[in-house]
């Protein structure tokens, strides 16, 4: 047990399922494997999975019952940790945008889009269901996430917070890892990968390439300078 709760603290977490809200991709009472240490080797990118807490600022998507004396706290604080039960205060969502990204629905085809950009949702969104029944039009502040349920009729997530501090968004760092696996039940077991649509190349904000462009037009009239100088010179 101990050697589990090091690994659970640092590594890779269990997490239960409570709610509709991500269907059909998890299903209530699904249990998933959360990648701790992949966010200290990369940034959270758009279509990631992930867990976040939401202590002190979302109210939950379900209630959980108190624990009636200590032994009970106990057990329940253990099948938190391992992921028997779920934590009232954590939640499950796909990010759709990160900071500097202009998150906004809808288009014309009732599509949302990022930087102008639409996103094909059909292989994630839950059936029946349109990408937002809620008009946002958002810039995400830096450091901060959009967030959004696949079973968006149901999902109390960003669209649900606008009035909160950062728009509806979540700081980056309340970000518990990635869901990368499902394991329960095993006949649903598998990966949860990143869908196609978010590695569209035009869905990069401009703000964010505007640093490398900045660089080389700033890098070659100075090169052309000092080139000028040292002929100068000789």
């Amino acid at each position: 047990m101990v050697l589990a709760l090091i690994i659970k603290t640092f590594v890779v977490q269990a997490f239960y399922i409570p709610s509709e809200s991500m269907e059909n991709t998890l299903l209530k009472n699904d249990r998933v494997l959360v990648n701790k240490l992949v966010y200290h080797t990369r940034d959270i990118e758009r279509g990631d999975v992930v867990v976040f807490s939401g202590v002190d600022s979302w109210d939950g998507e379900f209630q959980l019952e108190e624990p009636s004396n200590a032994v009970a706290g106990f057990f329940l604080w253990v099948g938190t940790a391992f992921g028997i039960v779920p934590g009232e205060k954590d939640y499950i969502k796909r990010v759709i945008g990160i900071g500097g990204d202009h998150v906004k629905c809808c288009d014309s085809k009732g599509r949302i889009t990022v930087n102008g950009t639409p996103i094909d949702e059909e292989s994630y969104l839950y059936p029946g269901n349109v990408p937002s029944d809620k008009f946002f039009d958002i810039t995400v502040p830096q450091g901060r996430l959009w967030v959004m349920g696949d079973h968006r009729s149901v999902s109390l997530d960003s669209r649900s917070h606008t009035g909160d501090p950062g728009g509806g968004s979540i700081p980056e760092g309340q970000v518990i890892g990635r869901a990368f696996v499902k394991v329960w039940p095993f006949d649903r077991a598998g990966v949860i990968d990143i869908p196609d649509t978010f590695a569209q190349p035009a869905l990069q904000a401009l703000g964010g390439s505007m640093p490398l462009v900045a660089g080389f037009g700033l890098a070659v009239p100075l090169v052309l300078v000092r080139r000028r100088r040292l002929r100068r010179r000789r």
